[in-house]
């Protein structure tokens, strides 16, 4: 994400502006849809604000800023003298500028959403379109509210992910590192001492373990390259519409993992679409902006084809059972909760339900893969260590 200047003409003179994008095309395509048209636009020079107050705002900020901003707005305060005290007051300066260029659109006459919109790395479109239905339902405190708990449960529910693959990867970086330096440092020593031993024959599984020692002492960099290599090569295929599409749906085959995807995928889902519709969102409005926010090009495909077949008078419930990527128990309470009436609560209980059921596949996942890399500790050093001593045993057998 990148910063761009530009200039634009108003009934004052010509103005300038900041705006946010990926690339220069981006900034134009989001200008157009704000109805400016740029006389000049390029990129921003860089500035030392990021170093001397911190980088991009957290999660975290965002929502202590959405708390604070819900409090004032609710005490009666006006909108641009809110945003004035939480923009001097802020830890981030990054931040407190992003604030402060907020409310400099507004006194400038822009509505507050078109204004958040004008910032998509710290704002996203599920974030501003909420702004934009508080505004207009004259509910903006309590829409901030819904915000803040929001971006609290999602961060929660990223946090309860990433908690799943501490453990293994710290795991999985010991037991690499114990084998390399048994590699490394003392297996070389072993193969020096059978050598100045004479015509010993040594076991097979002896010369496997110094075969792979002289390989990876010899040409360490095809160790190195090649994970690097092949996190550059996934990489790009993941930057293509049909290699992440690919990605994605072998990782929902996965045994364990794929079911932990799809609950999160099911949690994430329904938790915002029971936000932004409890919002005023409408409908269709609410599942686009959710297949953006997906994560998972499997999901988001499934969504969009959803929202094409509500378009032609369907109901919600019936798409989503036809695409087959949530449980149907989901899709059953979904259908009662459309027939109801009462679909944004609906929506909420199943979120609530599968982040318990996300906490559960996290910890079985946990359970499972504890064993199973402590299993392939031992074997890994065990066969090494037995390796190098099955000779020893020899000789002392022979002695006797």
């Amino acid at each position: 994400m990148a910063e761009f200047e530009y200039k634009f003409k108003t009934k004052v003179g010509v103005q300038k502006g900041d705006i946010e994008a990926d690339s220069l095309e981006a900034a134009q395509a989001l200008l157009k849809k704000l109805k400016i048209t740029p006389l000049s636009i390029k990129p921003k020079p860089k500035d030392l604000l990021a170093f001397l107050g911190g980088g991009q705002p957290s999660q975290k900020d965002v929502v202590v800023f959405v708390r604070q901003f819900a409090t004032m707005i609710n005490a009666g305060l006006p909108l641009v003298q809110c945003l004035d005290i939480l923009g001097t007051q802020g830890t981030n300066k990054v931040f407190n500028k992003t604030i402060m260029d907020i409310k400099g659109r507004i006194e400038q006459g822009d509505t507050f959403a078109d204004s958040l919109r004008r910032h998509p790395q710290t704002f996203d479109s599920l974030f501003c379109n909420m702004i934009e239905a508080g505004e207009i339902g004259g509910i903006l405190d309590v829409i901030l509210l819904r915000l803040a708990a929001y971006i609290e449960k999602a961060m929660t529910l990223k946090g309860k992910v990433k908690s799943a693959l501490v453990y293994p990867v710290a795991i999985m970086v010991v037991a690499v590192s114990v084998v390399a330096f048994l590699l490394i440092f003392i297996i070389p020593q072993f193969a020096t001492m059978f050598n100045d031993m004479g015509g010993m024959k040594l076991p097979a599984v002896t010369l496997s373990v110094i075969w792979l020692s002289n390989v990876l002492v010899q040409r360490w960099y095809m160790f190195v390259g090649i994970p690097i290599a092949l996190y550059v090569g996934l990489g790009r295929i993941n930057k293509t519409e049909k290699g992440k599409m690919m990605t994605d749906t072998f990782l929902l085959k996965l045994p364990v993992v794929g079911m932990l995807i799809q609950k999160v995928s099911v949690a994430k889902f329904t938790r915002t679409m029971g936000t932004l519709i409890s919002s005023g969102v409408p409908i269709i409005e609410g599942l686009s902006i959710t297949s953006k926010t997906a994560g998972n090009k499997v999901i988001e495909k499934a969504i969009t084809e959803v929202i094409e077949d509500i378009k032609q008078g369907k109901g919600l419930g019936e798409p989503l059972r036809e695409q087959g990527v949530f449980p149907p128990m989901v899709v059953q309470m979904i259908d009662v909760g459309e027939q109801s009436g009462a679909l944004d609560t609906m929506m909420n209980k199943i979120a609530d339900f599968y982040d318990q059921e996300v906490d559960d596949a996290v910890e079985s996942l946990t359970s499972l893969l504890e064993p199973m890399l402590m299993v392939f500790l031992a074997v890994v050093v065990g066969y090494v260590v037995i390796a190098m001593y099955m000779p020893i045993f020899k000789m002392g057998a022979g002695v006797t």
